[in-house]
């Protein structure tokens, strides 16, 4: 390189830039149909409550314009003669069933109005049954 020549600028890929769409283009509207968000429910349901997503029944019905959820689902219990010989290992899995009902509404609750956008006033959990595990949930 001599004194009179200038270094060449390092070359850069270029840059995208995207436009953003004025409001006319975005005209129309997005619905979420029943079975998917019946679908979003039984997955949120699963993940807060250790059950299979296929393990679990979702409907909704309306209430005042908002939507209210039915869960019917059975949850995991340790096998009885191990209650027997640890009754703690109940706390492994998450305490009582009903006492684990109760703190996965709200979570689940949440989940959904995060994911879909839709707006629920409660959700209901019904026990239909009880699944023999032998681990202990993961928290």
């Amino acid at each position: 390189m001599t004194p009179d020549t200038v270094p060449a600028a390092p070359t850069r890929p270029p840059t995208l830039v995207l436009a953003r769409p004025d409001r006319a283009s975005l005209a129309g509207h997005n619905r979420i149909t029943t079975q998917a968000l019946t679908s979003l429910a039984c997955a949120a349901a699963a993940a807060e409550l250790d059950v299979e997503p296929g393990q679990i029944r979702a409907t909704f019905s309306d209430e005042r314009g908002l939507l209210a959820l039915l869960l019917a689902l059975p949850l995991p219990v340790p096998p009885l003669a191990r209650v027997l010989d640890d009754p703690g290992i109940v706390d492994t899995f998450g305490g009582p069933i009903l006492v684990r009902a109760e703190a996965a509404r709200t979570p689940i609750l949440r989940r959904i109005e995060e994911l879909s956008g839709a707006r629920l006033s409660r959700v209901d959990i019904r026990i239909i049954g009880s699944t023999v595990t032998k681990g202990a949930r993961v928290q």
